[in-house]
């Protein structure tokens, strides 16, 4: 091509790029009734939003970015994200950061006004505009969670025996703690081996030093979650009560009294401090149509804070991964919702992005999401799950459990990547750092899980053979450690049901060192129905018990993994499992007894720590 025909080429090039094209700016400091150009910028997200879909649905661009500018944008509610009206194809927007700069979605409001009462604790009245509201679960200063006051601070009570019927009461040694003067809001924290529940309190009858809850504590369906089904003596702690108002950092909120109350250490004014209450029950909702599904939006750069969720009136009785039975009961389990969510959505996608603050779960990338993806992010301080793809088995289709009738429902090729998730479970320890249930190519590759209260990352969620549109799902190359720090019967890795073709490679876990519960906590933990699954080159050390265990799994390959064990742990435990279906190839096993153990332990990280850079 020569030099007249290159001319003419790039200035169609630039002329197509601007018929295609469009940015609108955002800033905090800017004004709603401009134009949204980067010297008259729009000042919310929700008027970007509004111009955006309102310039692609015109026809006229296939491609907008909206620029937001350093600052915090405030919501009420999440920003909805529905199918175009022009039903357009092939259009993309974006949200993201300017260069340099750090935008902040927040769905919180601050807390203003603190004054000091004669008790020597912080006050402030509730605001003006959330006035009708008195339940308050989270109070966040300076972005860190306080912590609602608790008895004991530190550590847990224990129950001394189980009520008549086993499931609403129970008794406990006289003095374990002090009597609060109302039940009123009250909560009884139970753990329970995998989950647990938070139930508010009936009546404590201090003469027989007995307790009784609102509702059932523990899951009614299945029927073994019963008080004492459990550790011996399980463990519980109380929650929001003035009479547990001793420790720094911890708050109420006095429901008399329309105050938040809160304990500061001395020289520590809160009017100098961020303190802020989520509000906004969701931050992101994408939803579209099984047979219109909304696609190509993207984030970039920008920090999701604050967001809200109650648990039900009858209390929160956790199952497995924040699935809890609803109450009153609608037929199925209920999962805590996320901030971030998106139903029948297409190449959705978060990079570099954090997510902080949040009273439910992170992200969802629920029915029928394909192709969606978070990486290079950061999730942080998350009450419920962290990452959640797919769905479990409860949604009905045409009569029938939606994976029997419409299995191409399935939540397909989504992927979770180079990304750093840490304090899940802030709430509800059950919880998951990432949790997959019945799912399709699903890749959660080179990200870091840590600092857990349960298990690191979970995949399935049949418990049976039975197959299902699950399958070749790919876990590889996750440094997963400090988990199963507070419950048991979980691990590194958990994987449940047929799944074919999947696929655990080349992981690193450690410090899975906490095994309260009855059952044992694994560096792999692989459960019912799991069969063709590969097991390859995986690091695991530092477990409380073996480092990899199969519970009614059928024929698997474990080849050239490193497991070293403590001493009088086996590498592999089969739980109701042939061990000659568990084929093994060249692993290495080491135990702690051995003079070679640290040295070979060392080696085995170096390798690992320089394939992973």
């Amino acid at each position: 091509m020569n030099l007249k025909h290159i001319i003419p080429f790039f200035i169609g090039v630039l002329l197509s790029f601007s018929l295609t094209a469009k940015d609108i700016y955002v800033s905090p400091d800017g004004n709603d009734s401009k134009d949204g150009t980067k010297k008259f910028p729009l000042k919310t997200i929700s008027a970007a939003q509004k111009l955006a879909i309102g310039i692609l649905e015109s026809g006229n661009e296939t491609e907008v970015t909206v620029w937001l500018a350093g600052g915090i944008y405030p919501i009420a509610g999440p920003l909805e994200f529905n199918l175009l009206n022009s039903n357009r194809e092939n259009v993309s927007l974006m949200f993201k950061a300017q260069k340099g700069e750090s935008p902040v979605i927040s769905g919180g409001m601050e807390i203003t006004g603190w004054s000091k009462n004669s008790d020597g604790f912080w006050e402030a009245p509730l605001p003006a505009s959330l006035k009708g509201m008195d339940n308050f679960r989270e109070l966040f200063i300076s972005g860190k969670r306080a912590i609602r006051a608790r008895f004991p601070n530190e550590g847990y009570l224990h129950v001394k025996k189980a009520g008549e019927d086993r499931r609403t009461n129970f008794f406990f040694e006289k003095e374990d703690f002090p009597i609060p003067k109302k039940p009123e809001g009250l909560e009884l924290v139970f753990l329970h081996d995998w989950s647990i529940s938070r139930i508010g309190i009936k009546e404590i009858d201090a003469a027989k030093n007995q307790l009784f809850t609102v509702d059932s504590i523990g899951a009614k369906s299945p029927a073994f979650f019963t008080i004492d089904n459990w550790e011996p003596n399980p463990r519980y702690f109380l929650e929001n009560a003035p009479e547990f108002l001793d420790a720094d950092y911890e708050w109420i909120f006095h429901n008399d009294s329309k105050k938040f109350i809160l304990k500061l250490p001395e020289g520590i004014n809160p009017n100098n401090l961020q303190v802020v209450v989520p509000l906004s029950e969701g931050l992101i909702s994408i939803i579209g149509e099984e047979n219109q599904p909304v696609k190509n939006i993207h984030f970039e750069g920008i920090t999701f804070q604050f967001s809200k969720w109650e648990i039900p009136e009858k209390g929160y009785c956790g199952v497995q991964a924040c699935h809890f039975d609803p109450r009153p009961s609608t037929g199925g389990w209920s999962v805590v919702p996320a901030a971030i969510t998106s139903v029948w959505a297409e190449n959705i996608s978060f990079k570099g992005c954090s997510f902080k603050n949040f009273g439910g779960s992170g992200i969802w990338f629920g029915t029928g999401s394909k192709n969606c993806k978070v990486e290079d992010s950061e999730l942080m301080d998350i009450s419920g799950n962290g990452i959640m793809i797919g769905e479990g088995q409860d949604r009905i289709v045409n009569g029938d459990p939606w994976w029997k009738s419409a299995p191409d429902q399935v939540a397909l090729a989504n992927s979770i990547e180079n990304s750093k998730i840490s304090q899940i479970g802030a709430q509800f320890y059950g919880a998951v750092g990432i949790w997959c249930g019945l799912t399709a190519e699903t890749k959660i590759k080179n990200n870091e899980v840590f600092d857990l209260p349960y298990t690191g990352i979970s995949v399935g969620w049949m418990w049976s053979p039975e197959p299902t549109p699950a399958r070749q799902n790919i876990i590889s190359g996750n440094h997963i450690h400090d988990i199963m720090k507070i419950l048991s019967d979980g691990g590194g890795i958990y994987m449940l049901g047929l799944q074919p073709g999947s696929k655990i490679l080349n992981n690193r876990i450690h410090n899975v060192e906490v095994n309260a519960g009855r059952a044992e906590s694994n560096g792999m933990f692989l459960d019912e129905g799991i069969t063709d699954v590969l097991v390859e080159r995986n690091l695991v050390y530092n477990i409380a018990k073996s480092p990899l265990r199969f519970h009614r799994a059928t024929v698997n390959l474990v080849r050239e993994n490193y497991f070293f064990c403590k001493d009088g742990n086996p590498p592999i435990r089969y739980n109701t499992t042939q061990e000659e279906d568990i084929r093994k190839v060249d692993n290495k096993f080491f135990s702690a007894g051995e003079p070679t153990y640290q040295r070979e332990l060392k080696k085995a990280i170096i390798r690992w720590e320089k394939k992973n850079r």
